[in-house]
């Protein structure tokens, strides 16, 4: 209770209910203990005003009936011990301040990550906005997008967390991928930038990508697809065994048994819990993750439908396939559907790589070279 009333972050992410909960459980355990305790000096009382001693020996039945108890208060003390060594994780992953800000959306609920790199003063070069796939932007597209603004190869850069991701609060239910792009159109405004934009996504993230463009029609400069999801395999999102099993792990997770496992026998720091390898492992990215799962057949479906009837005749696409990928033909199939959401498909290349092609050599000079096509047109 001290450490969640003490962390405002853990605070915020409890909220009102979480908090009152903890509290009452608390003054309801105290309360137990205390009588408890009373019980057991009672009967001690008792025992020496009827026999003139306290029985220091109890029969074999007794001490059977006792065993369950003992067992349960076992397995009791180590879910406490668990749940305590949990939140001061939380605690301490609390203390890691993010790049750039965190802005509150959606009337005030909750807030979002957002970070811009670069100069500020040249409003007419585009500027890159980056959209994670499958996993925080933080350890997957930004460290290479990062090494191209190094480089001078690209002069601007913004990236953000989705709800329930790195930084990210988690979002109230249901979220879909059309309310992700309003949240980012958002937390861009409060930040005071208005583009234009290059948009880059990876994966899933792809779907959110093409929903904002459709919204933003007039401020986007040009997409680079990178190994998008098609809109064909939202099925696989909405799959209920992995909504099934993804509310499974949700139950367990406050344990944070493989979060303090992680900590202690293979020093997982701060970076590694919020966006790094240990990233999935957090209840809000499981949250997230279920969302996602909840409305990927339904309103995301419908919303990526809608944007898919919005003419894009002018905007410069560029799609980067993995070749791992494509040889499931219905991946192959989609990333030909997605390639034609345009009529200004600049380049399709296909890498020799991973769903991340930007973990290849291949895939990185390939996406180094369409950006600034991209970037030059």
């Amino acid at each position: 209770m001290c450490i969640i009333l003490g962390v405002g972050q853990i605070r915020l992410e409890e909220g009102w209910v979480g908090v009152a909960s903890v509290v009452w459980a608390t003054f309801i355990s105290l309360y137990g203990i205390c009588q408890n305790t009373y019980v057991a000096w009672g009967k001690r009382e008792e025992e020496e005003r009827l026999t003139g001693r306290e029985e220091p020996h109890r029969p074999a039945k007794h001490r059977i009936a006792v065993v369950p108890q003992i067992i349960l208060v076992g397995i009791l003390s180590l879910i406490t011990i668990l749940l305590t060594a949990t939140l001061i994780l939380r605690a301490r992953d609390a203390s890691l301040p993010p790049p750039g800000r965190k802005y509150y959306v959606n009337d005030k609920t909750y807030q979002v990550h957002l970070a811009c790199v670069g100069n500020t003063t040249d409003t007419k070069t585009p500027t890159i906005l980056l959209e994670a796939g499958e996993f925080p932007v933080e350890n997957s597209l930004q460290p290479f997008i990062n090494s191209l603004y190094q480089s001078g190869s690209i002069p601007r850069y913004c990236y953000w967390d989705r709800p329930g991701i790195g930084w990210s609060d988690n979002a109230p239910s249901p979220h879909s991928a059309g309310m992700s792009a309003d949240t980012l159109s958002e937390a861009l405004n409060q930040a005071g930038e208005t583009g234009p934009w290059i948009l880059v996504s990876a994966g899933v993230g792809s779907i959110t990508t093409r929903i904002f463009t459709t919204r933003h029609i007039l401020s986007i400069h040009g997409l680079v697809l990178i190994d998008p999801m098609p809109e064909s395999f939202l099925s696989n999102l909405a799959n209920p065994t992995r909504g099934f099993l993804l509310w499974l792990r949700g139950i367990v997770s406050p344990l944070g048994v493989d979060r303090v496992l992680g900590a202690i026998f293979k020093s997982r720091t701060r970076e590694d819990r919020i966006f790094g390898i240990s990233s999935y492992q957090s209840s809000k990215f499981l949250k997230a993750k279920l969302q996602e799962n909840l409305v990927a057949g339904s309103m995301t479906a419908s919303e990526i439908r809608s944007a898919s009837q919005v003419p894009m005749p002018d905007t410069p696409l560029v799609v980067v396939s993995s070749g791992v990928e494509m040889r499931n033909e219905n991946w192959e199939k989609g990333q030909k559907d997605v390639a034609g959401i345009t009529k200004k498909l600049q380049a399709w290349d296909v890498v020799d790589g991973p769903h991340e092609v930007w973990r290849v050599d291949e895939g990185r000079k390939a996406l180094g070279r369409r950006l600034g096509e991209i970037l030059e047109g």
